[in-house]
């Protein structure tokens, strides 16, 4: 259990004792808890998706920081959070989702991902860096979660709606 914990401060992650065993949290609260993700979160809750991020998984999560949501076009991401726009904002969170819990050993191992959107993910490994799409670059890997992994990306990922 030390061991859990010393890995879920260096990661800055929460850490909860039940029952004596130690446990991250899901998906939600852990990007919640990093404080990168806030513009995610705010997406996540925009489109509905927060009870099927806390859900059961595993998942996949290629999360786009806030600095990755700042280089989408002016304008873009508020037009997404409207109301009328929920439908497509979720099709694009869920675009960066893959079912399964896919860790960064196995992520470079592949050449695409299927998502839960639907579309693929074209994934490519070389030199050590993983991009998604030829555009989006994994800065970190294998962010443990009770329900599924998340992997950070620097660039939002766009499906073919």
């Amino acid at each position: 259990m030390k061991k859990i914990a010393l890995y879920a401060a260096l990661l800055g992650l929460p850490l909860f004792v039940t029952a004596g065993r130690a446990s991250a949290a899901d998906i939600v609260d852990t990007a919640v808890a990093a404080g990168s993700f806030k513009t995610l979160v705010a997406a996540v809750k925009a489109a509905g998706l927060v009870e099927t991020l806390k859900g059961a998984g595993p998942f996949t999560v290629f999360a786009p920081t806030d600095e990755a949501f700042a280089k989408l076009p002016a304008g873009t991401l508020d037009s997404l959070l409207k109301p009328e726009n929920k439908a497509k904002l979720a099709a694009i969170l869920t675009y960066h989702v893959v079912a399964g819990k896919v860790m960064a050993a196995d992520v470079v191992k592949i050449k695409s991902a299927k998502s839960v959107q639907g579309g693929p993910i074209a994934v490519k490994s070389k030199g050590g860096k993983v991009t998604l799409n030829g555009l989006s670059q994994v800065v970190k890997t294998d962010i443990g979660t009770d329900n599924g992994v998340i992997h950070v990306i620097d660039t939002v990922i766009l499906p073919k709606l």
